[in-house]
């Protein structure tokens, strides 16, 4: 299903990478938030939950496309599925450990992530492109570095202990990965399915895997302060799929890039939600990132 970047400047694919940054800048705040307050497990249950219940009319509402029986959209719906759900675990856990803005850091590199698998299997991007991945990366890299040494454990855990700074930096690096791989599965399931298709394999998985056997052994603990945090995590992290669905279907490539956007936007503002200081180190990595960011406009418009 990878196909070459079109002729013409993909409008839609950056104005779609741009929304899904924002949307994912709120999702990374409210599911911190609803995590500290709930825990990694029970906070991604209520999140995946909530993108189901949002997202199966959408489904129902047409015919089953055919193509969705065919062995390789399979794949990519189950590796968009897992991938997500995995990362998001993930992620959740690395809250734990580490300030939002370098955790969030290492796991934004799912964008160059995904660019990178879209190009090596067929898409075509211009030379300037692969110059603002680098820069991009350059910068993401710095963030997570320059706020490495300032990781701290919080005192309470209801998920289940809390861990070190240093584990919570390679949590997310797994996050990363595995939300690369899902968003390049994604991109190319919106490309042969209708978007609520592409949206609907990880709120399934969620579900499946982690809400109900929460429930089912009571373990799921919904606070009242955590809970409409959780909730809002959900509605954001499927209106920004939506967004990187309709980007993806211009360019795979370009869309996952210019999510990396959500890495200063969220540091920025963590250091007012959560009076999180940012070091010189930071602040310089994050207009290396921003300056990747329009380097990679720059090039396609």
């Amino acid at each position: 299903m990878p196909r070459p970047a079109a002729d013409t400047s993909p409008v839609i694919a950056i104005l779609g990478g741009l929304l899904t940054a924002l949307c994912w800048t709120g999702t990374s705040l409210t599911s911190a938030r609803a995590s500290r307050s709930m825990g990694a497990r029970s906070s991604l249950a209520l999140v995946m939950l909530t993108g189901l219940v949002v997202t199966v009319p959408f489904v129902v509402a047409e015919p089953i496309p055919a193509q969705v029986s065919d062995p390789p959209t399979v794949v990519l719906l189950g590796v968009a599925g897992a991938g997500n759900v995995v990362g998001l675990l993930l992620l959740y856990r690395a809250y734990h450990g580490g300030l939002v803005a370098p955790v969030n850091a290492i796991a934004s590199t799912e964008g160059a992530i995904a660019a990178v698998i879209a190009i090596a299997l067929g898409e075509v991007v211009a030379p300037l492109v692969g110059l603002a991945l680098a820069v991009i990366a350059l910068g993401v890299a710095g963030v997570a570095a320059a706020g490495a040494d300032r990781a701290s454990t919080p005192d309470d855990d209801p998920a289940g202990g809390a861990v070190s700074g240093r584990l919570a930096l390679g949590l997310a690096a797994g996050a990363a990965t595995s939300f690369g791989l899902s968003l390049y599965a994604v991109g190319q399931v919106a490309i042969a399915l209708p978007i609520a298709w592409a949206v609907l394999p990880a709120r399934v998985v969620g579900v499946a895997a982690i809400a109900i056997p929460l429930a089912l052994t009571r373990r799921w603990h919904v606070t009242r302060d955590g809970a409409p945090w959780a909730i809002a995590s959900g509605l954001l992290e499927v209106l920004g799929i939506v967004a990187f669905a309709i980007g993806a279907r211009d360019a795979v490539a370009v869309a996952s890039v210019l999510t990396c956007l959500f890495v200063p936007l969220t540091a920025i503002v963590a250091r007012f939600l959560f009076h999180e200081r940012l070091t010189r180190g930071q602040v310089v990595a994050i207009v290396v990132v921003a300056v990747g960011v329009a380097l990679l406009g720059a090039s396609r418009v």
